[in-house]
């Protein structure tokens, strides 16, 4: 596969990712809680393809399920602000900070997830990433874009939900990158609002956490051991205003951004070139 000037590349890297301090002398009980969550986690997965079954409801199902996978995990949500539920064709945005992030808003706005294409073959999230129809993006194949820009689109006039990362690339969650314009343009061309989401976590302490970010050369297997032998980890979801298309998609994106990032917007590091 050819790369391309289009792909971000973020200043973040594995040894960004930091599990949870404290537990040097608790290893047997870290042992058992680690050992525990993930065969629990393991057992949902098999329940995975009850989510793909039509069905009145479906949506509350899929939020359920999302939310408890992330408790297996170790994970709790919360959430501030209130979407709106009976709202079709929503383009949902956020920042991107690791595959964490597809469930952290599954469990709020469940719908369709534009994700990189690797997903796909991931074992057992993979499996979910299908059930859920997800719309797989080549990152560094920019001739494929407007095919996805236009999936994108169809599912929103088809009154979808669609979530995207329009960061291109995960960021530890202390750095941020730019939100590029491209994805955007598919709420433009359906006539669709964008609903920001900010998605952060945190200690059970409140500091900031980078125990969930997947970043660099991380692997899917260490990211989850780091999960689940951390003791908590809470990841806040808050929805801010909803954001009408307008005619011009640079503008929508920085209105996004804007609203996604606030005052978090000055730490921000390692800006990827906008597209």
């Amino acid at each position: 596969m050819t790369t391309s000037s289009w792909v971000p590349r973020a200043a973040c890297d594995a040894s960004c990712a930091s599990a949870a301090t404290g537990h040097a002398g608790r290893r047997v009980i870290v042992t058992c809680r680690a050992t525990l969550r993930a065969t629990v986690a393991l057992s949902l997965l098999v329940l995975a393809p009850l989510l793909a079954v039509p069905a009145p409801g479906r949506s509350h199902v899929q939020r359920g399920y999302c939310r408890l996978l992330l408790r297996c995990l170790g994970v709790r949500t919360t959430v501030s602000g209130g979407p709106i539920r009976n709202l079709s064709g929503v383009l949902v945005v956020s920042g991107h900070i690791s595959w964490v992030d597809v469930f952290a808003i599954g469990s709020v706005l469940p719908g369709r997830f534009v994700a990189k294409s690797e997903l796909i073959d991931w074992p057992g999230l993979g499996l979910l990433a299908r059930v859920l129809k997800v719309i797989p993006i080549e990152r560094a194949n920019l001739r494929r874009l407007p095919d996805v820009v236009g999936a994108v689109a169809r599912g929103l006039r088809a009154g979808q939900t669609v979530v995207a990362f329009p960061e291109g690339t995960t960021y530890c969650g202390l750095a941020y990158g730019r939100f590029r314009p491209a994805m955007f343009q598919a709420a433009i061309d359906a006539g669709r609002p964008v609903q920001p989401l900010r998605v952060s976590y945190h200690h059970p302490d409140g500091a900031p956490s980078t125990v969930a970010a997947y970043v660099g050369d991380d692997t899917l297997l260490e990211s989850i051991r780091r999960l689940i032998t951390a003791k908590r980890t809470v990841v806040r979801v808050q929805v801010e205003s909803l954001q009408l298309p307008g005619t011009d998609r640079r503008e929508l994106a920085t209105r996004c951004e804007t609203a996604v990032r606030g005052d978090s917007g000055q730490r921000s590091a390692g800006h990827a070139l906008v597209a």
